[in-house]
């Protein structure tokens, strides 16, 4: 009998280790996801340029820290709670990093030359290089007609650089008709052609001036 009760009282204390043990471990679990979402909280209160600088070292902790919290998850009963808990954590901290990432994005300013570029024969067509290579005898005329239409409908608002812009592009637009005569242009679209160069010329030439002395009149004031 007095075995039997040694023995129970063996048993017994082992399964209070045996749980104390399950306790303490839950116990700490919980700890880790506490500590994780009181972390993840604290990035908020970080600036932006600190957070920026040191944003390496803020993700490596954050990886290593998410690491061990849902580690420390599979040690709790009830986990679903605390799963809410790491998940909103992980919301948090995305919504920041997008927020970081996005204030690194260097902002280019438009080129102002390529916006008339593009207002003048398209999205894309015309860059630096002052390229008309998909300009042919086919479409050469439509290509003259826009140009000179988006002239008549944006004079009044060019600068005098922009005046400029509007040279060059015109001599490349000329030096690739040169090209396309050779390539089959028929004599009616060479005629219109001319037709509208004749009635640029001198238009550009008074606007261009007009440009000028405005600009001269507004340094002044």
């Amino acid at each position: 009998m007095k075995k039997n009760v040694l023995k129970a009282g063996v048993i017994f204390m082992t399964l209070l280790a045996v749980v104390s043990c399950k306790d303490e471990k839950e116990a700490k679990a919980q700890k880790t996801i506490d500590t994780y979402v009181v972390y993840v909280d604290s990035l908020q209160n970080v600036t932006l340029d600190h957070a920026k600088s040191d944003w390496k070292v803020i993700d490596s902790s954050y990886l290593i820290r998410t690491s061990e919290a849902e580690m420390a998850l599979n040690d709790l009963k009830e986990k679903q709670k605390a799963q809410e808990l790491v998940d909103a954590s992980k919301s948090k901290y995305e919504a920041l990093k997008t927020k970081i990432e996005a204030s690194k994005v260097v902002k280019i300013a438009p080129n102002k030359n390529q916006i008339l570029r593009d207002r003048f024969f398209g999205a894309g067509k015309i860059g630096e290089d002052m390229s008309f290579a998909w300009v042919n005898k086919d479409n050469i005329l439509k290509t003259y007609e826009a140009f000179f239409q988006s002239y008549k409908d944006n004079k009044s608002n060019f600068s005098r650089e922009d005046y400029d812009e509007v040279k060059l592009m015109y001599e490349a637009l000329d030096s690739r008709k040169n090209t396309v005569e050779k390539e089959g242009l028929t004599s009616e679209d060479n005629g219109k052609i001319a037709s509208i160069k004749f009635k640029f010329a001198p238009m550009f030439k008074i606007n261009r001036i007009g440009a000028k002395a405005r600009e001269t009149e507004e340094a002044k004031e």
